[in-house]
């Protein structure tokens, strides 16, 4: 009996994608799904659901530091 292998969805286009040595850029597809994953969290298209970790106490200790 032949054991199949763990398939994952490529986060970015849902290609399947063998979670396994052979998947270097796992759970993408590819370099270039990564990328523009990447891109999306950089831009703040992609956002974790929840409350600002940055608050009014944390902005008054901002005004602790100088500006150069």
């Amino acid at each position: 009996m032949s054991k199949k292998p763990l398939t994952v969805k490529c986060p970015t286009c849902k290609t399947d994608v063998i979670w396994g040595e052979e998947s270097p850029h796992r759970p993408f597809c590819s370099d270039r799904c990564r990328l523009i994953d990447l891109g999306e969290w950089a831009s703040e298209s992609h956002k974790i659901a929840g409350e600002s970790a940055f608050d009014e106490a944390s902005s008054d200790l901002m005004d602790l530091y100088p500006k150069d």
